[in-house]
């Protein structure tokens, strides 16, 4: 059996690879060292925006708009997701238009929320509600038509009340496939929130970035997307870690 520092080995080798490659192009001189900056370089950067504070005001700022943005869309999307399966009018009200919006990309409605919301936090929050609201709603809808229809036959014949019904049939049955959903959707909602930021903020990842652009100061930019790529890993390990312990039961 594979040893555990073995493990971490082999999953961090592909990136110690890159990084390496990254290295020897960036020292060979076959691009300018504004355009193709050296790893300490974009190390020291990080250093000197984590020691300012400006790092942590930024990434603050987008924590703040990726959590409200996160559980409004969720719930949301779970409740409609519901709905949409449990009822057949709601279904059929619904779904043509909700199938529809779905496939458009979310920066795409973008320049629309900003002529509603302004450029302030709503606007961002909005973004990734709508980023998460989707994969949340689907994969609710998803996982409450799959269970059985006698289920939900022995729930009516004991005239079993709402809420009763929701708690101790839907929720144990769909709780796998919900918690994807969610952990989709906060990885859709975290990348939108980046985007949004890079094109309209006063603060967060994206505006520093883009900040960085503007000034030809790559080695911001690089490390802006050092940080956006480590959350979104921490984000998505805690998302799984979370679904294992919840559905524990599943493998008892």
């Amino acid at each position: 059996m594979t040893s555990g520092p073995a493990v971490v080995l082999l999953r961090i080798a592909p990136l110690a690879v890159l990084l390496v490659l990254w290295e020897i192009a960036a020292l060979s001189g076959a691009w300018p060292r504004q355009v193709l900056v050296p790893l300490e370089q974009v190390g020291a950067t990080l250093v000197a925006l984590a020691t300012s504070g400006e790092l942590e005001r930024h990434l603050l700022a987008s924590l703040y708009r990726l959590a409200n943005g996160f559980v409004a869309g969720s719930l949301f999307g779970i409740a409609i997701g519901t709905a949409m399966a449990l009822s057949r009018g709601v279904h059929r009200l619904l779904w043509p238009t909700f199938t529809c919006v779905r496939q458009v990309p979310v920066i795409a409605f973008i320049p629309l929320l900003i002529l509603f919301f302004d450029v302030e936090d709503s606007f961002k929050i909005v973004i990734v509600a709508m980023a998460s609201f989707f994969p949340s709603a689907l994969a609710t809808h998803d996982a409450v038509r799959d269970i059985p229809e006698s289920h939900r036959e022995v729930a009516r014949l004991y005239r079993m009340p709402l809420l009763p019904f929701l708690r101790r049939l839907i929720l144990p049955a769909t709780v796998p496939q919900v918690l994807t959903g969610l952990r989709l959707g906060l990885t859709r909602g975290w990348l939108s929130l980046v985007a949004a930021e890079l094109l309209a903020a006063d603060s967060g990842l994206g505006q520093m970035m883009e900040m960085g652009r503007q000034l030809f100061q790559i080695d911001v930019v690089l490390s802006g997307v050092f940080v956006a790529g480590l959350v979104g890993f921490l984000l998505d390990g805690s998302m799984v870690r979370l679904e294992r312990r919840l559905t524990r039961w599943k493998g008892a």
